[in-house]
């Protein structure tokens, strides 16, 4: 859970919609919600892609540093 929950965080801060991510890395916004609701997990494009869009490590975004 911890992608989810660093996920969240991100568009938090960055005050980003789930809509915004979504049209962002190509992916649909039901796509985001279930990443972010657990019921999903996403592939390794999609952890690329958001890590890319906000400027953080894959290694970070799935909770393996800080």
């Amino acid at each position: 859970m911890k992608f989810a929950e660093r996920l969240k965080q991100l568009m938090h801060d960055a005050n980003v919609s789930q809509d915004t991510l979504a049209k962002a890395i190509g992916y649909s916004q039901r796509a985001v919600s279930k990443w972010l609701n657990g019921q999903a997990v996403p592939t390794a494009d999609a952890v690329y892609k958001c890590a890319t869009y906000f400027d953080v490590s894959s290694d970070y975004l799935l909770g393996l540093e800080d």
